[in-house]
Formats: structure tokens, sequence, C-alpha cells
């Protein structure tokens, strides 16, 4: 039987300042595919080449992965600024009404780090450029150096509310995760609901009130490790869960129209 289909979002960027390039990490397939059990797409997030349209036709559910350019901040109502680092404006003009339209539809999503921002600017949301700038505020951002292993190390807690959907999730109010950004929320978008923060404050679990589908988001990676990590594991099983109840309820409405 065919896996039900995820649509990984992909970045754009020159690679050695002249090939332009779309790319997303190995480690969002693999957990796509090894622990949410469906079939991994790789969408190239431009509208020249793809619709929103075609997209929600295409695929069951989302994955919104971290990428190293931002939302542009017009997008929030705010001027750009250095502070704001690199952009990708065709990855907002898919991604900003994909997330929208799967709200109201009831398509499944999930947004890892730039995806969680993305998620709470396309609600109306706005975000800070530096969360290390402000007062009481840790340095979130990944270290510079050091291995991979060094990188994504589980370096802070997350506290979610009790009984809300990230502790159902998770069997924890508690959990340590990773920590790679620089950007947050500022101000929480129309119907987002922040379930978790960090030890400074910082939102780190969200998810769209009164939403049909699966919209939980997240602001650190837990693609890192995803099937063996005791965070990343269920949160990835609940997304494939919820994509395949979409992709056969969906299956089912074309059988009694066909």
């Amino acid at each position: 039987m065919a896996r039900p289909t995820v649509g990984i979002i992909l970045n754009q960027h020159l690679l050695n300042d002249q090939y332009e390039v779309h790319a997303g990490g190995r480690m969002n397939t693999a957990a796509i595919s090894e622990v949410s059990k469906c079939m991994p797409l790789l969408i190239a997030a431009d509208p020249r080449f793809v619709s929103v349209e075609e997209l929600m036709e295409q695929c069951d559910g989302f994955l919104l992965t971290g990428a190293r350019p931002n939302v542009h901040p017009e997008e929030y109502g705010e001027s750009e600024t250095s502070a704001h680092g690199e952009f990708d404006r065709a990855r907002d003009a898919i991604t900003l009404p994909l997330v929208r339209a799967c709200v109201e539809r009831g398509q499944p999503f999930i947004g890892v780090c730039r995806g969680f921002q993305e998620v709470n600017v396309a609600m109306g949301g706005t975000l800070y450029p530096e969360i290390r700038d402000l007062p009481g505020r840790m340095n979130h951002r990944m270290p510079p150096d050091g291995t991979l292993e060094e990188k994504f190390e589980l370096r802070h807690t997350v506290s979610v509310t009790e009984g809300g959907p990230f502790h159902k999730i998770f069997g924890a109010q508690t959990v340590l995760t990773n920590t790679l950004h620089g950007q947050g929320i500022k101000t929480a978008g129309d119907r987002v609901v922040i379930d978790g923060v960090a030890e400074d404050g910082t939102p780190e679990a969200i998810y769209i009130k009164d939403a049909p589908g699966f919209t939980a988001s997240v602001q650190w990676h837990p693609e890192w490790n995803a099937a063996e990590d005791k965070v990343s594991r269920p949160l990835f099983e609940a997304f494939g869960a919820a994509v395949a109840e979409f992709s056969a309820s969906r299956k089912a409405k074309r059988l009694a129209t066909a």
C-alpha cells in the first residue's frame, strides 16, 4: 500500500556563489520516512514552479523545515535591517499562504525552526530579529564551532502546558531540546497558542487554536536523531498518524464521489 505523502519544503540559495539550488537536510527526509512512516517529497518552494493548490493536491501533509534565510520582515509589517539576515522571498510566497490554506482545510503540517516562525507570521504574528539581544534571554544560536553532534546537543529545557497537545504527545511537561535559532516570536499571530517556552521565556512550541488538523510546530530541530530521541520520535509519530488519517479520509471522499 502506498504511503501518505509529506511535502518537505526546500530552501533556495546560491551554491559556490553562482549556482542557484533548492536544498534541504537529509535528516528531514529520514524523520518523515523512518519515523512518520510517510513518503517524503522534496518541494521547490517557488511560485514560478509550483502553486499552493497543486501542492495541497499532491501532498497529504507538509514539513516546514528550518533554514538559514529568515522570513522577510515586510511579511509582518516591519522594515528590513542587517539584524534580519538573509531571506528567501520565493519560499515566503509559497509557505505563508500554504499554512493558512492548511489551517482552513485541516491538512496536517509541522513547522520546525524557520517553519515555526513561518506559521506565526502566516497567522499575523511578528518576530524578533535576534533573541540573544533581548534582556534576560540566552543565546539560542547554533554553536559556531564543533562537530555536528555538538551543534545539535540538547541544551535547554522546554516547559509545555499541562494537558495541552504537546504534553499529550511527549508524555511529560518538561523536555530537553537542542537550540539553533536566532529569531523568535515577538507577538503571537491570530489563533496561535504558545504551548511551550524555554527557560528564558522564549516561545518554543505552538499550535493553532480550533484548527481541524495537526498544526504542532516547534522552534528547535526535532529532525536530529529523530528515530532515537524521546522527544522527537513521538512528535514525528504523532504527525505521521495525522497525515495518514487525513490521507485515508481524502481517499474515502474521492471514492464516494467517483
